[in-house]
C-alpha cells in the first residue's frame, strides 16, 4: 500500500477475508474464534443464548482442539490466508495504480477492517469499493462486512461514495479463472470430482427466500427466480457454470457441503459423500472448493488433510484437491475486471 496522504486518489479498492488468528497460539486462537463467532450474523441466535453458548461453551472447549489444527496450517511466513491476502493487495495495486489504491483487511483478526477503515478516512479520495473474497453471497460473511463497513462509515463527518461487490460466482472473469486453476490437475483422470461448498445452517438459507422452503427449492437442477441471493443456489449454479467451462461430464461430479456443526445444515455432506465413495469402489477423486478463492484452514486441513484420510482409509487410492485462485495473475486480472462492472 502506497503513501496517499497528501495526495488526490480516485478510488479506493479494499479486499476482505474472513480472517485468521495472529498466531497458532491459544491464546490469539481463543480471540479469534470469540470475536468471530460472537458476531449475530455468524451465529443468528437471540443475544443472551449466543453469549451463553459461544462463550460458556463453544470458545471454552474449541479453543485447544482448534490451537491443534492451527499449528497443522501454519507456515515459516505465517497464516497461508493472510500471506495470500498482502500478496493479492499488492499485485492489485501494481495492476490497477494510479487510479486505485488497494487495501486489505480480515473482518476478524488483523489487519483489522475497523483499523483500515479509520485509515482509509484519512485519505483523499473519491469512492470506496469493497470486494469481499466470497464469490457467493451469505449473511454470515459478505454480509457481516457490509454491517461494519456501514456501522463504521456512517460515523464519518464526509461520508465517501461506497460501492459494494456483492458477488461473482455468476462473473465470467472468476469462472473463468476457476476452470483454467482446475484444467491443470486434468480432471478427466479421475473417477468422480467433488465440487465441495462451505455449509451453513438451513435456517439462514429459508431465511433468503422465507415464502418457498428450502425443502422444495429446485435450485440442484436449475437456477430458480427467487435463487439470486440464495446461498444454495448460487453454489449448485457455481458449479454448473464451471461444468460448462470446463467440458466436465456433470455424471462425474457432486455438489457437497463442509464444515457441519449439525445434521440441520447444507447436504449433502462432504465428508460422508467422499467415504461412500471409498466404499464403492471409486479409487480416484479429485475435490473443488470454489466458495474459498484462498486456501486456508478449511482446503487446507479439512479438505486436504482430514478427508483425504477418510478417503484412504475406506479404500481409496488417490485424492488431489484442486488449489484455489489464491494470488494467481489469473485471479488479479479478473478481480480487476469484476470491478469495472
Amino acid at each position: 500500500m502506497i503513501d496517499t496522504s497528501n495526495k488526490h486518489i480516485k478510488k479506493i479498492l479494499l479486499v476482505v477475508n474472513l480472517g485468521t488468528p495472529e498466531s497458532a497460539t491459544k491464546k490469539h486462537v481463543r480471540k479469534y474464534l470469540f470475536n468471530f463467532l460472537n458476531d449475530k450474523r455468524v451465529i443468528d441466535l437471540p443475544w443472551i443464548a449466543r453469549k451463553l453458548l459461544v462463550n460458556l461453551i463453544i470458545v471454552p472447549f474449541r479453543t485447544p482442539k482448534s490451537t491443534k489444527i492451527y499449528k497443522k496450517l501454519w507456515t515459516p511466513e505465517g497464516s497461508p490466508l493472510l500471506i495470500y491476502l498482502n500478496n493479492l493487495a499488492e499485485k492489485l495495486q501494481k495492476k490497477l495504480e494510479p487510479e486505485y489504491v488497494v487495501f486489505g483487511a480480515m473482518r476478524y483478526g488483523k489487519p483489522e477492517l475497523k483499523t483500515i477503515l479509520s485509515k482509509i478516512k484519512q485519505q483523499n479520495f473519491e469512492e470506496l469499493i469493497i470486494f469481499p473474497l466470497f464469490p457467493q453471497y451469505a449473511s454470515s460473511t459478505t454480509g457481516s462486512i457490509f454491517d461494519l463497513v456501514m456501522k463504521q462509515t456512517k460515523t464519518w463527518e464526509i461520508i465517501p461514495s461506497i460501492r459494494f461487490i456483492n458477488q461473482y460466482y455468476s462473473h465470467e472473469a472468476f469462472i473463468d479463472s476457476f476452470s483454467d486453476q482446475i484444467k491443470k490437475y486434468k480432471p478427466e483422470d479421475f473417477d468422480k470430482i467433488i465440487f465441495s461448498y462451505h455449509g451453513l445452517p438451513i435456517r439462514q438459507i429459508n431465511k433468503t427466500h422465507a415464502d418457498i422452503n428450502y425443502q422444495s427449492c429446485t435450485c440442484e437442477t436449475k437456477m430458480p427466480e427467487h435463487g439470486t441471493h440464495c446461498y444454495k443456489a448460487t453454489c449448485y449454479q457455481t458449479t454448473r457454470l464451471l461444468l460448462q467451462k470446463t467440458g466436465i461430464t456433470p455424471s462425474k461430479t457432486i455438489t457437497t457441503f463442509q464444515s457441519r456443526l449439525s445434521e440441520g445444515w447444507l447436504s449433502p455432506f462432504t465428508d460422508e459423500v467422499i467415504k461412500n465413495y471409498a466404499q464403492n469402489n471409486i479409487k480416484k477423486i479429485l475435490i473443488i472448493a470454489p466458495s474459498f478463492v484462498a486456501d486456508c484452514l478449511e482446503t487446507n486441513i479439512e479438505l486436504n488433510l482430514e478427508y483425504k484420510e477418510i478417503f484412504i482409509k475406506n479404500g481409496g487410492k488417490k485424492f488431489v484437491m484442486v488449489k484455489s485462485l489464491n494470488d494467481n495473475d489469473k485471479w488479479v486480472d479478473a478481480v480487476s475486471k469484476i470491478l469495472q462492472q
